[in-house]
């Protein structure tokens, strides 16, 4: 496993991958006028200063949403995800990156709900300061794991659980796991978004194999290489897996990640595939 804290990469290409997949997530729910839940299990601090010291140690987010952001001509899921980045911002400016719960929010409508879980208590404390007041919004300080058995189902009927573990400790993908299939076996309905990191161990492969093994169906996979394996343990893409993904989300996510990995890769290495892991 690997140690990955969220502020030293703030705006990176895996950041801008899942928050373009949750965008399009969402927008695909909210084509109903019925209410939505969102769940976050690894909540974060929901905001983040790219011109922290941590942040602007590494500048990730210059090889990563600041190349989206000069990009010609974005589909429209990622115009979405424009949108939300610029709402953290003044004018042009780029200081703030979203996370997943600011994200989420700015596309809440009156009618839907958000639940986020975070486990780190400095975290947690700052992202509740984030949603103070927030008649919306509840946040806890929980495991994720026993956040999705305490918090699911929800009352809504629809909605999407994003799953995005640090992988930092060895059991964290049987964690994960059991906890999909208890909230699965619970709400078969929602939607599950699972992100994952690719090194050039397999990783990624094993966690699909685990998931493939659950016996759960319609499960889509979405990964995007930005460089060639070749150094140890370095990251060099990113995935998300998807149960019970929207209809024609497959087709619409080939366009996007096409747009996605031209603006991100590095000198046109690496690659990007949408494909069913398990079909329906």
């Amino acid at each position: 496993m690997f140690s990955y804290r969220h502020i030293y990469h703030a705006g990176n290409f895996a950041d801008v991958y899942k928050h373009v997949i949750l965008v399009g997530l969402l927008k695909s729910l909210q084509k109903k006028d019925s209410a939505l839940y969102f769940q976050d299990t690894h909540a974060g601090i929901g905001l983040y200063d790219l011109h922290s010291p941590q942040a602007a140690k590494n500048k990730e987010y210059k090889r990563g949403i600041q190349n989206v952001l000069d990009a010609d001509n974005p589909p429209k899921m990622v115009q979405d995800y424009f949108d939300v980045i610029n709402a953290a911002n003044e004018g042009s400016k780029l200081d703030f990156y979203p996370g997943s719960p600011m994200v989420a929010r700015r596309l809440l409508r009156p009618q839907d709900r958000m639940l986020l879980t975070e486990l780190n208590e400095k975290d947690h404390d700052q992202l509740k300061r984030g949603f103070f007041r927030d008649s919306q919004v509840a946040v806890h300080l929980q495991d994720a794991w026993q956040g999705m058995k305490a918090f699911l189902p929800p009352k809504q009927k629809r909605g999407l659980v994003l799953i995005d573990p640090p992988y930092e400790l060895k059991t964290e993908v049987k964690d994960l796991v059991e906890a999909l299939q208890t909230a699965y076996r619970k709400w078969p309905n929602g939607i599950y978004a699972i992100w994952y990191p690719v090194f050039e161990d397999n990783f990624d492969r094993r966690i699909a194999r685990k998931l493939e093994d659950t016996g759960i169906r319609k499960i889509l996979n979405t990964q995007m290489l930005v460089r060639d394996a070749g150094d140890g343990r370095r990251m060099i893409g990113t995935g998300m897996l998807i149960v019970n993904p929207p209809w024609q989300l497959d087709e619409e996510l080939k366009s996007v990640l096409k747009f996605l990995w031209q603006c991100l890769n590095e000198d046109e290495k690496g690659s990007y595939k949408v494909n069913w892991l398990v079909p329906e």
